[in-house]
């Protein structure tokens, strides 16, 4: 059943549109710039008053938050279409997760994925009980985890950093210090840790440019133009560096530099390469012109043809992320919603979860599911849009993050459900019970009543 509030943002536009002939007022013995300073200021905590009844009063947030609780209490796989766990969705709603289950289940699952490290520190994307494992995945097996078995899409470069994220991300939530002393095999995981950020620079490092790289892909996904299927590295592949990727791990950086502080020179070692790594991707991955990352910069040539122009094509998703790793001003962010923002409207979709406009045409990928405005191609995904959300939150942009936010929550109201992500004309698609955007869209919510609690009591 769709729900809605009846909000209306015509009260607040009238505040801000009236704000330029304030400048005029003058109250008595009062200088006339201190009268106009004292009214916007009025009028602006009025606003925000505002505001911050509507977000608390929203029927569209209580609904969605019941259903994240129900869905994220049971159960750590992706979503109903999924056997695994994947740590690049568990990373995304881990935190909304601790909420409802006991942190022991989320420490037991985080130390699975070491239980499946590689010799050389990689970490795979997911496990799964081994009498479910039917997909034709290249299964790994480790004598840590019977029973189990453990897959790694090569053409991604984002499962170490998102395990290193989520493990501060539940060292955070919950205080325990101690899991980065827990021996797995004979290595504590603080050691396996510092593994994972050395696996990314000894084999998937670029000197040249100082990025890392990864395979061809649609801005964050996992599937490259070459294979039908297209989740392996093969002989066909081409390599290429994106901000996802490298944001992803200046974000984990951060993180590790967090969780080993006491350790002076890690700390040392890990802040110069953060410096080094963000100037990079400003250097060769920032379009200055175009405002927006460039889709790839290429290390053996394009899989595409040379007369299509990829740069022309807007990455939603690893925009979200590198505003959360700090790579964009304050106007730059400003600059990307609005550019998200008329994406969606040329696109003629429903949120700025879409994950790229333009999407590559038709025929430039093998996999039949990657066509135009499909899935990784054009799809809305609320895990990534509820990211950019998080983002604009925590930048300030309340009002901007909460019309946003709207028809993503809206949806989850009328299906009564999280979809994994929806097409052009607002249908679901992929997974039912998709616990990334339950996570992202249930932190979203959580941050901004957090703010409207806030101005509530200030009011």
């Amino acid at each position: 059943m769709k729900r809605t509030n009846g909000t209306s943002w015509s009260w607040v536009k009238s505040i801000i549109l009236t704000v330029p002939v304030l400048a005029g007022l003058a109250l008595p013995g009062v200088a006339p710039d201190a009268a106009a300073a004292s009214e916007l200021a009025r009028r602006a905590s009025l606003a925000e008053q505002e505001l911050a009844r509507q977000i608390l009063a929203d029927p569209d947030f209580d609904f969605a938050l019941k259903r994240a609780e129900v869905l994220l209490g049971s159960g750590l796989t992706a979503g109903s279409g999924y056997g695994e766990v994947w740590i690049r969705d568990l990373n995304t709603f881990l935190e909304m997760t601790l909420r409802f289950v006991d942190r022991g289940v989320i420490r037991s699952n985080l130390l699975t994925f070491f239980k499946f490290q590689g010799a050389d520190g990689n970490i795979p994307d997911g496990f799964i009980p081994e009498a479910k494992g039917s997909v034709g995945y290249k299964y790994r097996r480790s004598e840590l985890a019977p029973g189990l078995l453990a897959h790694k899409n090569t053409v991604e470069t984002d499962q170490e950093t998102s395990l290193i994220q989520a493990i501060r991300r539940y060292v955070d939530a919950t205080g325990d210090r101690t899991i980065l002393d827990e021996r797995v095999g004979e290595m504590p995981v603080r050691e396996r840790l510092l593994r994972a950020l050395e696996y990314l620079y000894a084999d998937r490092f670029d000197r040249a440019h100082g990025l890392i790289w990864g395979a061809t892909t649609v801005d964050w996904g996992d599937v490259q133009p070459e294979h039908p299927w297209g989740v392996e590295l093969d002989e066909s592949s081409h390599r290429a560096i994106d901000v996802y990727d490298n944001a992803m791990l200046l974000i984990a950086i951060d993180d590790y530099v967090a969780l080993t502080a006491n350790d002076r020179s890690e700390v040392k070692r890990w802040r110069k390469a953060h410096r080094e790594l963000r100037a990079q991707v400003r250097r060769h991955l920032w379009d200055k012109q175009r405002q927006q990352f460039v889709p790839h910069r290429y290390l053996e040539g394009s899989p595409f043809p040379a007369d299509f122009d990829e740069a022309s094509i807007y990455y939603h998703g690893g925009t979200a992320v590198a505003i959360e790793a700090g790579l964009l001003s304050r106007r730059e962010i400003e600059r990307a919603l609005a550019r998200m923002r008329e994406n969606v409207r040329q696109a003629g979709a429903s949120s700025i979860g879409l994950t790229v406009y333009p999407p590559y045409p038709d025929g430039l990928f093998k996999n039949p599911g990657m066509k135009a405005w499909s899935y990784q191609n054009g799809g809305d995904w609320c895990w990534f849009g509820g990211r950019m959300i998080q983002q604009l939150v925590r930048h300030g942009m309340i009002e901007d993050a909460y019309r946003e936010l709207k028809p993503m929550v809206a949806r989850v109201a009328q299906h009564g459900d999280f979809y994994e992500w929806w097409s052009r004309d607002n249908q679901p698609r992929g997974s039912a019970q998709f616990r990334g955007s339950a996570g992202v869209l249930g932190q979203a919510i959580f941050m901004l009543r957090d703010w409207a609690h806030r101005q509530s009591k200030a009011g």
